[in-house]
């Protein structure tokens, strides 16, 4: 044998680990993660390293900002719908919306994708939903890896997670000392539950393959479509509200998993507290039908999801119809939902 699948072994493949499938499906994603390249982007994949060149010139003080997560167990219902070509999307968004929050521009991702059998078809359709998000998020998709662990998990299982990088202007970053009483409290909207929670939602519906495909009309779409529904991606709509009205934004909270109560005091200093009033969020209905089904108190709701915001910010009073009018020339059906006081760090959500 010669050529690029020169590399092979029997033993190995009769332990269950088939290296030529890792070929098979490098071919089939090279063009997936060229169609994400970005000025900076050095080299081609299959290395040992994903190279990139960041630009630093009109920067004073540039700081690298990384943030690394999964798609946790919203991947059970990728499983049972056998539709794997979403929750990439989910994987990049965790990662960028999470870096963003510091005003991030995102400049590159990574993927980690273990399997107990690689399918290369299989995963090509994970890596072409990971390869959507970055173009979304305007990250380049520079390299990754997929391990196969057979009897780690089922073989038609599989873990993803990633890694992003990016970057900021110290001077840029959002600056929490600067929250004050008065301060208005701006919501994002979300599409639905994100990537969270999701242990509490299979607990509830205990789906299955025939479940999942039911139409739901409430939804206006199967449950399984609703649930599979890809995170969204805050990146370029927040660098567009940053740079158009700087200083405006003190604080970003990306609501995640442990919900308000959990993830908008992050951006808090101490004491300020933000008051939120629920009935100001448009509240997608996925969120009604799990508290009506499951009988989850309004308290726990808003402490497990991200009930309609997907980011909160914390605005300078003075300036919240600037950011509202910034939004909406971006695109973005904001909302203002509360308010900053004074008290201990932390929320309390009226409903």
């Amino acid at each position: 044998m010669s050529g690029k699948f020169a590399s092979r072994s029997d033993a190995y493949a009769a332990a269950g680990v088939d290296i030529t499938a890792g070929y098979r499906q490098l071919e089939l994603i090279k063009p997936m993660l060229k169609s994400t390249y970005r000025e900076g982007v050095l080299g081609a994949a299959g290395g040992f390293g994903g190279f990139f060149e960041p630009g630093f010139k009109d920067m004073k003080r540039p700081v690298l900002i990384s943030g690394t997560d999964g798609v946790g167990t919203k991947l059970k219902i990728a499983f049972l719908s056998d539709k794997h070509d979403t929750v990439g999307i989910d994987c990049v968004a965790m990662c960028v919306n999470d870096i963003i929050c510091s005003g991030a521009e995102p400049l590159f991702f990574l993927d980690y994708i273990a399997v107990s059998k690689n399918v290369p078809e299989r995963t090509a359709e994970i890596v072409s939903g990971v390869a959507a998000g970055c173009r979304d998020a305007g990250c380049a998709l520079i390299g990754g890896e997929t391990a196969e662990h057979p009897g780690m998990m089922p073989e038609d299982e599989y873990d993803l997670a990633g890694f992003a990088t990016g970057i900021v202007d110290y001077g840029d970053i959002p600056d929490e000392g600067n929250i004050s009483p008065g301060d208005a409290v701006v919501a994002l909207p979300s599409s639905g539950l994100h990537s969270n929670g999701f242990s509490l939602v299979r607990r509830i519906f205990a789906p299955t393959a025939e479940s999942l495909a039911e139409y739901v009309p409430e939804l206006g779409k199967t449950l399984g479509e609703e649930l599979l529904t890809p995170t969204r991606i805050y990146a370029k709509t927040l660098l567009g509200l940053l740079r158009a009205v700087p200083g405006a934004v003190c604080g970003i909270s990306h609501i995640t998993g442990g919900g308000i109560y959990e993830n908008a005091p992050r951006c808090l200093p101490d004491g300020v507290r933000m008051l939120i009033g629920a009935n100001k969020i448009a509240r997608p209905p996925i969120f009604d039908i799990i508290a009506s089904r499951g009988g989850v108190p309004a308290r726990d709701m808003y402490n497990t999801f991200n009930m309609g915001a997907g980011m909160l910010l914390a605005v300078k009073g003075g300036k919240a119809d600037e950011v509202l009018r910034a939004l909406k020339s971006l695109g973005e059906d904001a909302a203002l939902v509360g308010e900053c006081v004074s008290g201990e760090k932390g929320v309390d959500v009226s409903w």
